[in-house]
């Protein structure tokens, strides 16, 4: 799988190209660029800023949580801070970070092309999550916003006199972002994709992204609408809310969630993808299934749009229809629990080696199995009602949200950070980095289910002194996973300077963006690449385990860092 050979057998290296990198140094080169890897660079750049701030609101939140008196912020500074925390990170982090960094600069070169459909839109694309999370921040920081990153009515249009049509702005116009990337990966993928390179031979990196941008095609506008419709209420008047007049404010709920639950697959799904890159590759074997896979991917793409509804059990919704909910609810866990069946299958039998990106996809796997399983709780209408609001239902949002999917967007940095930079980083601090994001996270959330069961609500700022231990713990848990945020930030910081030359290859995976040189060339392919095999072309029957001296920090076997799959 070369630009210049099918993809059988073991291509020769290509020839070493000015890389991306070097296409323009000025801020003007960036800034105007259309080329997919710089656009990916932008984005994450401008996401890690905004990671880092909605990080900074839930350290605040953390230290006010050590002790049960309200005594470092007021109520109100309270309701802004987690307000703050939830938009940032939502809305700028965690819904567009792995389609528009990894699917941008990945996606491209796995399906053999030279750039995206819309190289220009992709641009303009950036600019608007941008402009958008500029405008956002500002209502955030001017004066705050006190409803809570989902706006719920009637609060946010009667009576909150915090800035919320000017953060509710700043999401719909990120929304365009978001949009205008998910309709450029669903094209690339349609009318780019390299000779041989049929539907059945996609990585399923590919195939995650594919599914996680017809989701945001179908679900963002909703999301819009939504949000038009509480500015139009506090700024015109319209009442659509306001039951006093007629309005009804559970519509807001229907159409928020309609959007909010597909969205909570935009974030996964894409991690899902990173994941089983990384384990098909450093256990040196042939994804499992790889057809159920595919068509798991889909079933959670078309079944998220039916489930909105286990989000309203205790907002009045009627008794049958919380009932179709629940089930749908389970129903859409069995697709979920295939692909943890598949990865745990690949991982059987394997030639296993443990580099950091892999101990992040192992990460994966422990905290998504055990946030999907708590979200069988509280898809349970009994349940939901006991623990509905409170923080069993935070931390099974942050095992999915925060645990799994931040985890798998670590794996996936760490693994293509050589294709990337064209440099290894320390193996050492980052498998440190990996143990401890997950024992960090760990110890962060899991007393919050206790808290939860126990009936303690979130959003509050003071408590009864009887949850005090389990706040401490998860207050203790979050200077862990500080750390673990931070660690990669000097190590791979410092890489760029001072780390390894990184062969085109170094892990000897398949898929075609390893084909190419490290970093890549402004074309990707000096000439059409052609495929004409199955993905993920090893098997640990036949394959041979990675040789100890392949890891980064050791000179490889000679032939195994030159650039194609084994």
């Amino acid at each position: 799988m070369t630009d210049q050979t099918p993809l059988s057998g073991t291509p020769p290296v290509p020839a070493r190209r000015e890389s991306y990198l070097g296409a323009g140094t000025t801020v003007a080169s960036w800034l105007f660029t259309t080329d997919h890897k710089r656009v990916a660079i932008l984005y994450a750049v401008t996401l890690t800023v905004f990671f880092f701030i909605g990080g900074a609101a839930a350290t605040l939140m953390r230290i006010e949580l050590l002790t049960p008196a309200g005594d470092l912020v007021s109520a109100d500074g309270y309701n802004k801070l987690f307000t703050l925390h939830g938009v940032i990170m939502v809305w700028f982090f965690l819904v567009p970070v792995i389609p528009s960094t990894f699917g941008n600069f990945i996606l491209p070169m796995a399906v053999g092309a030279s750039d995206v459909a819309f190289p220009r839109l992709n641009l303009l694309s950036w600019y608007l999550t941008l402009g958008g999370g500029i405008v956002a921040l500002a209502a955030l920081l001017i004066g705050g916003v006190d409803t809570g990153w989902t706006f719920y009515t009637p609060y946010s249009t009667l009576y909150s006199n915090s800035y919320v049509s000017l953060a509710a702005a700043g999401v719909f116009i990120a929304g365009f972002g978001t949009n205008a990337t998910g309709i450029n990966m669903i094209v690339t993928v349609h009318v780019l994709r390299a000779r041989g390179l049929r539907w059945m031979r996609l990585p399923l990196f590919v195939w995650s992204i594919y599914a996680t941008s017809i989701i945001i095609v179908l679900a963002t506008p909703a999301l819009a609408v939504a949000l038009l419709m509480v500015v139009a209420d506090r700024v015109f008047g319209l009442a659509i809310f306001d039951p006093a007049q007629g309005g009804d404010p559970i519509i807001f709920q229907h159409v928020f969630w309609f959007y909010s639950h597909p969205a909570v697959y935009i974030m996964i799904l894409p991690g899902m993808g990173v994941v089983t890159e990384i384990i098909t590759c450093f256990a040196r074997r042939r994804v499992f299934g790889y057809e159920a896979m595919v068509f798991a991917i889909l079933g959670i793409a078309i079944f998220s749009f039916f489930v909105w509804g286990h989000h309203m059990f205790v907002s009045g919704q009627s008794a049958w229809a919380s009932l179709v909910f629940s089930i749908l609810s389970f129903v859409i866990a069995v697709p979920s629990a295939i692909k943890v069946f598949n990865w745990s299958a690949t991982l059987y039998g394997g030639y296993i080696t443990f580099e950091a990106s892999m101990l992040y996809a192992l990460g994966f796997l422990g905290l998504f199995t055990l946030g999907g399983l708590t979200g069988l709780f509280v898809a349970s209408i009994p349940i939901d009602v006991h623990v509905h609001d409170t923080y069993f239902v935070v931390a099974h949002f942050h095992y999915i949200m925060v645990g799994a999917m931040v985890t798998a967007f670590f794996g996936g940095l760490h693994y293509w950070w050589p294709k990337v930079t064209g440099r290894h980083y320390s193996e050492a601090w980052a498998r440190l980095a990996a143990i401890l994001m997950f024992v960090g996270f760990n110890f962060t959330f899991f007393p919050q289910f206790i808290l939860g069961y126990l009936g303690m609500p979130r959003r509050y700022h003071s408590y009864p002194p009887e949850y005090q231990i389990w706040n401490i713990l998860s207050s203790a848990g979050a200077v862990i996973l500080a750390a673990a945020y931070l660690i990669p930030l000097v190590y791979m910081g410092l890489s760029l300077r001072y780390g390894r030359r990184a062969g085109h290859n170094p892990w000897r995976a398949t898929g075609l963006e390893w084909a190419t040189q490290s970093p890549p060339p402004r074309e990707n392919f000096t000439v059409p690449p052609v495929v004409d095999t199955d993905p993920y072309s090893y098997h640990a029957a036949t394959a041979e385990p990675m040789h100890r001296d392949s890891t980064p920090g050791r000179r490889p076997p000679p032939g195994d860092d030159s650039g194609g799959p084994r």
